[in-house]
């Protein structure tokens, strides 16, 4: 990070010093231990594939890093994840040695996160422990055990050994994980902690353990190191009786006086039925969560949950809402977002769109990846690494989608002169319609943006309302050519669906396509969701109609529960298990699965069903360019992470 950058005048709160215990971190920009990779070996133990990782993340230019969590126990009760870290023994010492010595090496505090699952441990185990035997929410947790006042003084213990093995490695400091529902939260929440002993009971009893357990680690480390715990600023768990905000303030009180030198706030249980990190969640929306920390505590409070804007991050340090900004997803999607702060090219920050495809890998114990951003995870293997190109070449990318949108943008990094050709009149292609998402899609127009101000300093050559044909190629005389044209929504045989009120989805969408007041949906995937909520929440009355068993078999698991909440909330009729056999003026007759017919009123008839891949082009232009390939839905309609990662792919291979 130079300097001299722009961006450092512009903004100097992110970029001024603070005081964090004993230490000084050069900036306020604290690097979140963002996830569990699932890079790791089964038994703890730490692989290439996380050290090229984390060169990746000391080179952020955060004045504080700390490394994903780690379990402390040596019979892995902890152990959230098949391939979690352990710091259970001193085996592990020399990985960690290594860790810490590349964030100092880019001159960032070190601070090594301890993670005991608790409630959400014991994976390799038959059971995991917590305060009371309170039964799972989610079934795919194991079924939990109650820790004994003798097993409470050993995991003390064991965190104290963690902590030491830290500081041995050469970390600046630790901490420790007391959110989202894992061990120490499961003591402090009146929901899982029934005990009617010292443990139980009380704000104060409740909390006991995270005292004596922050006591006792400060006593291990001394005071020249540092202490941070991460704390539920809310937990989101008010309809299983947790604790309300004003009781989670008074943990964060309860842990200053302890010895902690730094509050981490964080929001909400797995087992919240409210998200707290999507895209549906605004960006500031828990923001008064650490103005309220920071009037309660002394002591410097980390805050960042989908807080990612830099410019609304300057404008909360200047009023001191919090001490420092924790960024960690919006890290994964940009590495280098805090350099482009520094230099003022805020214009070339990827968006994180907040669809947690990395939460949604890292809960099926994958390896974590991000949706924008296909390097993630594969920083060890060369294939992937961004290099210029020996031969410079003509390349013709066939669509502006995702996949076209990366292809183009990645080709023309290593030095090629790149042509881009969109139909329409706009870049984005399923973009635009996932852009009228009601919770958040504005951000696939940010993602747009993104790729136009690359685009602008790459100097691809964009032409729009072009389509491509034979001829056309023939004219730009390529040597490669990257179809990337996507997909079309299915026109299925049923009666009627010439009418003149029957609509594509992508037209609605995209277009703004008169609509009637009575609407019926045909097709219950992604697009035939956002279509539907899109229109009832303008006031359509509107029936969503599935052949299927199940609502959204294409959306991740993270955001099915938030289709399904939309859903229930804008009053949507369902019809699952049924088709549609005719499309009459006045409706959609519908058959269930027991061969049940009924006329369903609808004033307009939005067509959502099954897309099929835009393939025409791989005929015709087979024999009129040199390397031909095709990526993203016109390969298979799919995800965007998909079409994503294969134009990069093809990018870097060209």
């Amino acid at each position: 990070m130079t300097a001299t950058g722009a961006g450092i005048a512009k903004y100097p709160n992110i970029f001024s010093a603070v005081q964090v215990g004993s230490l000084t971190c050069r900036n306020r920009v604290k690097y979140a231990a963002c996830s569990v990779s699932n890079f790791n070996a089964q038994d703890g133990s730490i692989t290439d594939r996380e050290y090229a990782r984390m060169e990746v993340i000391a080179r952020t230019g955060a004045g504080m890093i700390t490394n994903q969590g780690a379990y402390p126990d040596p019979e892995g009760a902890g152990k959230a994840y098949y391939r979690q870290l352990s710091i259970a023994d001193d085996k592990f010492i020399p990985g960690f040695r290594k860790v810490a010595e590349m964030i100092h090496g880019a001159g960032a505090i070190a601070i090594q996160q301890i993670l005991h699952a608790g409630r959400y441990g014991g994976i390799d185990l038959d059971h995991c422990i917590q305060p009371s035997d309170v039964p799972q929410t989610l079934r795919h947790f194991r079924s939990p055990r109650q820790v004994s006042r003798e097993e409470i003084r050993r995991s003390i213990q064991e965190h104290c050994e963690a902590s030491r093995r830290a500081v041995e490695a050469g970390f600046d400091g630790v901490e420790l994980t007391a959110f989202m529902g894992y061990l120490l939260a499961n003591f402090l929440s009146p929901f899982t902690n029934r005990r009617t002993d010292e443990y139980g009971g009380s704000l104060e009893n409740r909390g006991r353990f995270m005292v004596e357990l922050l006591s006792a680690i400060r006593e291990q480390i001394g005071w020249n190191k540092i202490l941070i715990i991460r704390l539920n600023g809310d937990e989101l768990m008010d309809e299983h009786g947790g604790n309300s905000p004003a009781e989670c303030i008074e943990f964060m009180k309860m842990a200053e006086q302890a010895g902690a030198n730094c509050i981490s706030i964080v929001v909400g249980w797995h087992e919240s039925t409210r998200g707290a990190l999507g895209r549906d969640v605004h960006d500031d929306q828990w923001l008064p969560l650490a103005e309220n920390a920071s009037r309660a505590v002394k002591i410097p409070v980390a805050f960042g949950p989908r807080f990612c804007d830099p410019v609304k991050a300057e404008q909360a340090l200047a009023r001191n809402a919090f001490g420092l900004w924790e960024v960690c997803r919006p890290f994964l999607a940009d590495p280098e977002l805090l350099h482009k702060v520094a230099e003022d090219r805020l214009d070339e920050i990827r968006p994180c769109v907040g669809g947690l495809l990395c939460l949604s890998r890292m809960f099926r114990n994958l390896p974590y990846i991000c949706a924008v951003n296909p390097r993630l995870g594969h920083e060890v293997e060369p294939e992937y690494e961004m290099r210029p190109a020996r031969m410079h070449k003509k390349v013709l990318v066939i669509g502006g989608g995702p996949g076209g949108l990366e292809c183009a943008y990645t080709a023309a990094q290593r030095g090629h002169s790149v042509v881009l050709c969109e139909k329409s009149e706009r870049l984005g292609g399923q973009l635009i319609p996932a852009s009228k998402e009601i919770g958040g899609g504005h951000i696939f127009v940010d993602l747009v943006r993104y790729y136009e101000a690359m685009f602008k300093k790459w100097q691809v050559d964009v032409r729009l309302g072009t389509e491509a044909t034979p001829k056309l190629c023939a004219q730009i005389a390529p040597d490669v050519s990257v179809v990337a044209s996507g997909s079309q929504i299915e026109h299925v045989p049923i009666p009627g669906i010439e009418r003149n009120h029957v609509v594509i989805a992508h037209d609605i969408l995209e277009e703004g396509s008169p609509c009637g007041e009575r609407v019926v949906v045909i097709g219950g995937d992604r697009i035939g969701l956002v279509a539907a909520e899109y229109l009832a929440s303008r006031g359509k009355q509107v029936t969503l109609m599935e052949a299927g068993k199940r609502l959204g078999e294409d959306v991740i698991a993270t955001f099915k529960w938030r289709h399904a909440a939309w859903v229930k909330e804008l009053q949507i009729q369902t019809l699952l298990n049924t088709h549609a056999k005719e499309i009459t003026e006045a409706g959609v007759l519908a058959v269930d699965a027991q061969g049940a017919e009924r006329l369903v009123p609808a004033d307009t008839v939005i067509l959502a069903l099954p897309r099929s891949p835009r393939q025409q082009l791989l005929t015709d232009l087979e024999f009129v360019c040199d390397e031909l390939y095709v990526i993203g839905d016109a390969v298979k309609p799919r995800s965007m992470h998909n079409a994503i990662r294969e134009g990069y792919l093809i990018g870097i291979r060209i």
